[in-house]
């Protein structure tokens, strides 16, 4: 599989302090990549910096061709919040970008996929914490990315729903052929997702390990399997003294 996306990072440092130090990742075709490490170990910024939201470090993004000649650089942020404009419907947020141009089957597929048809004319006040929250991704998936990058994007949504929007996304990643690129401090939900799993270290922030999780999809929340790659980012983490 060729390299999406192909990022180093020398150094990077706020106010004189080294936050990322010496950091290596790509993220293929078809890949699923989870970043998982205590807060303050730079996990946002190193995804700001794949984004290209960040450019004040020591290092390199490169996109790979397929990546250069799409819209927005082929890349899409999904971040924490929804930050949905509350004075537009649900159909005029996911299409925000192209405002009265956007395309509006295309919008109406996506609601589609994410579980929301019907409700293209409601206000963002109208839906709940994890619907909104589809709105987000409906949104991240309008400019048709090759990547997406998400922020610890079910953060504020309760056990369950979050459950449900972890099999959502990994359906949609299927659906669009995209790869995907996740920061979460969830141990659970960074081995259920994700191919591999950077277990991350902080101050400076770099990557202490890799966990491939060679399970097959659709995976199953109480293999065997997953307890252990879990109990080997404990202990990571343990090391790293995040824990």
């Amino acid at each position: 599989m060729s390299t999406l996306l192909d990022i180093k990072v020398r150094r990077k440092a706020f106010g004189g302090e080294t936050i990322l130090d010496s950091v290596d990742l790509a993220l293929a075709e078809d890949d699923i990549v989870a970043l998982l490490g205590p807060s303050g170990c730079g996990k946002s910024t190193l995804l700001r910096i794949a984004a290209g939201l960040d450019q004040d470090f020591n290092g390199s993004v490169t996109r790979a061709p397929a990546l250069t000649q799409q819209r927005n650089g082929g890349v899409a942020f999904v971040f924490q919040e929804p930050r949905l404009m509350p004075w537009l419907s649900v159909a005029q947020n996911v299409g925000f970008a192209d405002g009265d141009q956007a395309d509006q089957v295309w919008i109406a597929q996506l609601l589609k996929e994410v579980g929301l048809a019907g409700w293209e004319d409601k206000l963002p006040k109208q839906l709940s914490g994890g619907m909104a929250q589809r709105v987000a991704i409906a949104r991240g998936l309008y400019s048709r990315p090759r990547v997406l990058l998400l922020d610890e994007p079910f953060s504020a949504v309760d056990a369950f729903t979050r459950m449900k929007l972890q099999d959502l996304l990994l359906s949609l990643a299927g659906i669009h052929d995209i790869s995907l690129l996740l920061v979460t401090h969830d141990i659970d939900e960074s081995l259920y997702l994700g191919k591999r799993v950077l277990v991350m270290g902080s101050r400076p922030g770099n990557i202490r390990t890799t966990i491939n999780v060679d399970l097959p999809y659709p995976r199953n929340r109480t293999d065997d399997r997953l307890r252990e790659f879990k109990a080997v980012a404990l202990a990571e983490l343990y090391d790293a003294h995040a824990i």
